[in-house]
């Protein structure tokens, strides 16, 4: 899986795009939300380097399932930790959370794999008593 700077735009990006092909594919509604929100807008990007992030984050999901022969495992909270550490800045992560929440309920619909990706999100992300 590629890696983006900390706290990069490209970052929060990705995982919104975890969510949005977390259950294996696009729908339209989804789409219209990303235009009609401007969730590529809201997170710094342009529409066409969210498209390309989307792209990479498939091409990579794909390469990751031929080697381990299943889709699971790349969406596993534990496989999701490391592209979640990229962001720290607690409002990026509030902004990414509510463009993740946008993209999960535009078909009306959570499946199970957008559930694991959100629930991996909001357990790594949550604030913990010190």
């Amino acid at each position: 899986m590629r890696s983006y700077p900390r706290n990069s735009p490209q970052a929060a990006a990705r995982i919104v795009a975890l969510v949005l092909i977390a259950d294996g594919h696009i729908d339209r509604r989804e789409e219209q939300v990303i235009e009609t929100l401007g969730i590529a807008r809201k997170l710094g990007l342009g529409t066409a380097e969210f498209e390309r992030i989307v792209q990479a984050l498939c091409e990579d999901q794909a390469l990751g399932q031929a080697s381990s022969g299943t889709l699971s495992a790349v969406l596993d909270p534990a496989s999701l930790k490391p592209l979640l550490a990229e962001i720290d800045d607690p409002k990026l992560r509030k902004r990414t959370i509510e463009q993740c929440l946008a993209v999960a309920s535009a078909d009306r619909h959570l499946a199970d794999a957008e559930i694991v990706v959100l629930a991996a999100i909001l357990d790594a992300w949550t604030p913990r008593p010190h």
